[in-house]
């Protein structure tokens, strides 16, 4: 067995070999050569992102028997279908695109919504008790909390409307960015052709689904509807839902929440969304209830 002191030399002789072989190859290259390969380690030139292949459209397996039909099977469905193989292993693009995806995934979770994107959407920022994104992800309780302080701060932003519309961050802050301010307008709009006005949005910082039983309770409005960031896949970093409660109240059943989930650009469009929203509040309203109760009446 090599001992760590040995390792350690062979290691050391390794890298310097390769120095005086790298100096070697410098000193025998002409030296034009030399300054395009200067020019070359310093350009700005990037490769093409990865993941903004798509990947329905890749065609991987090489000689398929049936081209068209295998792309028509990829197209419907975002699953990663036919990525081929180099011996026993994925192919390198199909490993550098799982990898890639996997990272924004990671990214969408532990990033946060910037307060421009917040001012901007004039959304009024709240926060649950949680401190950072760790104490966020490992305690969810905590996330559907609020301190004295914030309570006193919602109830003075939103009065007593009659629909409350929420924004969170919840698990996917991509997804907010992405869809909010197409899938927001929408809903409004749909709102004011039934001569509903849904002002004082609030945004809520380290958000999980249940807080918006407790802006219920604060704010007694009729509806509160909660476009949340879902979370994150393989398929997809930009999924937003829409969670909608007629009179919500805390640890009232999950049964009585509706929920448009899938909310982005390969799922369903954030206008489309917005639309239905909207479309649902309105009924909500009209038949004092939400989710299961809804289909009985």
């Amino acid at each position: 067995m090599v001992t760590d002191p040995e390792l350690k030399t062979l290691i050391e002789k390794i890298v310097l070999e390769m120095a005086g072989e790298s100096k070697a190859s410098e000193e025998h290259t002409p030296k034009s050569k030399q300054t395009d390969i200067t020019n070359h380690a310093v350009s700005e030139e990037v490769l093409p992102d990865i993941s903004e292949i798509l990947i329905k459209k890749e065609l991987l397996v090489p000689n398929p028997a049936d081209e068209e039909g295998y792309l028509d099977m990829k197209d419907k469905t975002p699953a990663r279908l036919g990525v081929w193989r180099s011996g026993a292993r994925y192919m390198t693009s199909s490993a550098l695109r799982f990898k890639a995806d996997h990272a924004a995934a990671q990214d969408a979770v532990f990033s946060y919504v910037s307060e421009d994107f917040v001012k901007e959407n004039n959304l009024f920022p709240v926060a649950t008790v949680c401190q950072d994104k760790d104490e966020y992800v490992t305690r969810p309780d905590l996330g559907r909390q609020f301190s004295d302080e914030e309570k006193e701060k919602i109830k003075a932003h939103c009065g007593n409307p009659k629909v409350q519309i929420v924004v969170g961050d919840g698990l996917s802050s991509a997804s907010i960015e992405a869809n909010l301010e197409n899938t927001l307008p929408a809903i409004k709009q749909g709102l004011n052709l039934h001569g509903i006005d849904a002002t004082n949005d609030l945004f809520i910082k380290h958000c999980r689904v249940p807080a918006m039983d407790v802006i219920g309770e604060l704010t007694g409005a009729d509806v509160v509807c909660l476009l949340v960031g879902e979370r994150p896949g393989l398929v997809t970093a930009e999924s937003m839902s829409a969670y909608i409660a007629y009179k919500p109240t805390v640890d009232m059943p999950e049964a009585r929440r509706t929920v448009i989930s899938n909310i982005h650009e390969g799922g369903t469009p954030p206008v489309e969304a917005g639309a239905h929203i909207a479309e649902l509040i309105k009924k909500m309203i009209d038949k004092k209830a939400s989710g299961l109760d809804l289909n009985k009446v």
